[in-house]
């Protein structure tokens, strides 16, 4: 299982790859159970009320979040790739411009908590 983490504005956003021979959570929208690579992650945006007070750089925002969408990729680079760009559009749906987005990768071993 490899997390997956993007760093911009004093606040970060992690995801989750799951690995060939791993079990990703089984939920209603999770992808064929065939997929050997899974991505999962929160999406957000910006509100006006409600959501989440969140604060990016010299700003206070609000964030409303989206129900996490998996995603199942054939090869481990690919669902990298998409991993970080799936990262990097969150932060501009927020005004974070993509070069400002640091993206770290960390080996995790299933079943242990950090």
């Amino acid at each position: 299982m490899l997390l997956i983490r993007g760093h911009a504005g004093g606040t970060a956003l992690t995801g989750t790859l799951y690995e060939r021979g791993e079990d990703p959570p089984a939920f209603k929208g999770a992808p064929d159970e065939g997929a050997p690579y899974v991505w999962v992650c929160d999406a957000f945006y910006e509100v006006e009320s409600g959501g989440q007070l969140q604060r990016i750089g010299d700003r206070e925002i609000r964030v409303a979040f989206e129900t996490p969408m998996p995603r199942g990729f054939e090869t481990r680079d690919r669902a990298v790739d998409a991993a970080k760009e799936h990262l990097r559009t969150q932060f501009a749906r927020v005004g974070v411009p993509e070069g400002e987005v640091e993206i770290e990768v960390i080996k995790r071993e299933p079943g242990l908590e950090q």
